[in-house]
């Protein structure tokens, strides 16, 4: 077994747990049987454990998945309505790859991008040749490392953005992860903006 395929079954095994099945409505086993093309695409890589396994919009809905990250027990929240949170859609170039289930390469909650305004950090993401990660992305950093939260800093995800122009954030707020929005004018300095260096589907291993 690769370390990537480890990786992301021991991801998948937290997704179960975490009851994402639910979310997808259907069956643990189900579920499991979606992401096994891609961990088994996973054997032959040498990608390492650097990833993460990201469900696509149409399996999970990002709605609620907020809800189901945690840090020392204190659950993640939010004060957006579902319907603000299914507006944040990703933007041209970073939409994810064929679903269910699609790899983020080496992930960063983008501490050298901290208090920088959304806009102003879209561009140094661009000229560094790295990729802003969407909403969907930053969920699973949020479920997979919450602890990078209290280690790292709270993140913008740039690869995703309302109609109205803002786009959605994660940060400790009361001692737990909460999911917000920003204004992409505004800075904060517990606010990195997250990247990746590529997405890989499963017909991108074979």
């Amino acid at each position: 077994m690769s370390k990537a395929s480890a990786e992301a079954r021991k991801q998948l095994d937290r997704l179960v747990a975490l009851g994402y099945p639910d979310v997808a409505d259907i069956s643990a086993d189900a579920f499991r049987a979606l992401a096994r093309p891609l961990i088994a695409a996973l054997e032959h890589s040498d990608l390492g454990s650097d990833i993460l396994l990201v469900p696509t919009r149409e399996l999970v809905s990002p709605e609620s998945l907020i809800a189901r990250t945690s840090i020392d027990r204190m659950a993640g929240f939010t004060t957006m309505p579902p319907r603000d949170i299914a507006s944040f859609l990703p933007q041209d170039g970073f939409e994810p790859p064929e679903g269910p289930f699609y790899l983020v390469v080496e992930p960063h909650t983008g501490t050298c991008y901290v208090n920088r305004e959304p806009d102003v950090a879209r561009k140094l993401i661009d000229s560094d040749e790295r990729l802003p990660l969407t909403l969907e992305e930053g969920l699973a950093i949020a479920t997979q490392h919450p602890e990078w939260l209290l280690e790292k800093n709270g993140f913008n995800l740039l690869g995703s953005r309302s109609a109205d122009g803002r786009v959605p954030s994660i940060w400790m707020s009361q001692n737990a992860p909460r999911l917000g929005a920003v204004w992409p004018n505004s800075r904060h300095t517990w606010l990195g903006n997250a990247y990746c260096v590529s997405r890989r589907g499963v017909s991108l291993f074979r």
